[in-house]
């Protein structure tokens, strides 16, 4: 798969609606590119499944890890004047909701435009002005003027998910991705890149990747992959927060056009160091950027998968995203390609002896 398929690949899990529990259409189009990869197969929770054609199922099992859920919102109920109140899914600023668009789900599964509702300042007191924003306060407007007209003509009912409304945009000449929900779409798209790269490669362990769900609201699907797959060692894929822009920068440790981030330890996880050692050892061998660093809050799919079975030696490779957790996120294209490249080539280096090392 050349850059411009990659791109176009990027661009329509970018654009699929996906909060947490609401998967499919990201589902959709994973299952259309990882056609041709191996076996396909969904669990009850609608994580998905795929084990590589080459497997032979006497080897160590690998498993690479992304989710396919965003962050977003649920319809709360339905007020007199037809607006929705909402309920966060997943981790929001609530200073970073107001006007912007949205899109809701009705119950025909049309996806209904809306604005998350903002006050006009001639309208507002001054302690109003001054009032922190609470997402308690806030509702969002479809153009509806009643709520009979909401949940008959619109057919929103309560229980609706809502998702930013974003289009994917690819900037070519500052090879720059902006868009939502690259936590994780850019890491459900390096799996099939990955996969597509190794596609008829000899190695000596098995590939299965599982696309978990609702990681946003407790690592909810991975808890259920890893005890399906049972690996012997996992490689995490996740959009991980940028702090160029807003840190000083000798403890920048997530820049964008510097590689993919691999982080020590996080509020869930201390990544198994010896593990850790030979992914960073491997990067500077083989001349792929990589960035180190040390959070202090924050967690992935790593921290149920890490813990699966008697334990499992985890890596997260992280793909740097500037605004994360919020409508527009910033990426960059070269950091996926080394993702990509980084994850590959620790897959080719692996066998028992190596796993059982860690």
């Amino acid at each position: 798969m050349d850059q411009t398929e990659t791109l176009k690949m990027i661009e329509e899990l970018s654009n699929a609606n996906g909060v947490s529990g609401f998967e499919e259409e990201v589902l959709k189009v994973l299952r259309n590119y990882g056609e041709g990869l191996g076996r396909i197969s969904e669990d009850s929770l609608r994580n998905l499944y795929l084990k590589r054609k080459e497997n032979r199922d006497d080897r160590p099992v690998v498993q690479l890890d992304a989710h396919s859920d965003e962050v977003g919102f649920m319809v709360q109920a339905v007020k007199p004047n037809g607006t929705l109140r909402f309920i966060t899914m997943g981790g929001w600023v609530a200073n970073n909701i107001p006007a912007h668009r949205v899109r809701v789900r009705n119950a025909e599964g049309k996806y209904i435009p809306g604005v998350v509702a903002a006050k006009p300042p001639h309208f507002m007191s001054e302690e109003e002005r001054r009032k922190p924003a609470l997402v308690a306060d806030m509702v969002i407007d479809v153009g509806s003027s009643s709520r009979e007209e909401t949940m008959k003509d619109y057919q929103i009912r309560v229980g609706a998910p809502v998702v930013p409304d974003v289009d994917f945009e690819y900037v070519p000449e500052r090879g720059l991705m902006f868009g939502k929900a690259f936590d994780c779409r850019l890491g459900c798209a390096a799996i099939l890149s990955t996969l597509q790269k190794l596609s008829g490669r000899p190695l000596d362990v098995d590939l299965v990747a599982g696309f978990s769900v609702q990681e946003e609201v407790g690592v909810r699907g991975a808890t259920v992959t890893a005890n399906t797959i049972k690996p012997d060692l996992a490689i995490v894929f996740e959009g991980c927060p940028a702090d160029d822009t807003f840190t000083e920068p000798y403890l920048t440790q997530t820049a964008l056009r510097h590689g993919p981030m691999l982080r020590h330890i996080d509020a869930r996880m201390i990544t198994n160091p010896r593990f850790m050692r030979y992914a960073l050892d491997l990067a500077e061998e083989r001349g792929i950027p990589v960035q180190e660093a040390v959070r202090t809050g924050g967690a992935t799919n790593g921290a149920p998968i890490h813990l699966s079975n008697s334990s499992v030696p985890v890596i997260v490779i992280g793909l740097p995203v500037r605004y994360i957790h919020s409508h527009y996120g910033i990426a960059c294209y070269s950091d996926f390609e080394n993702a990509v490249r980084l994850a590959s080539e620790i897959i080719q280096t692996l066998n028992g002896n190596v796993i059982r090392s860690f």
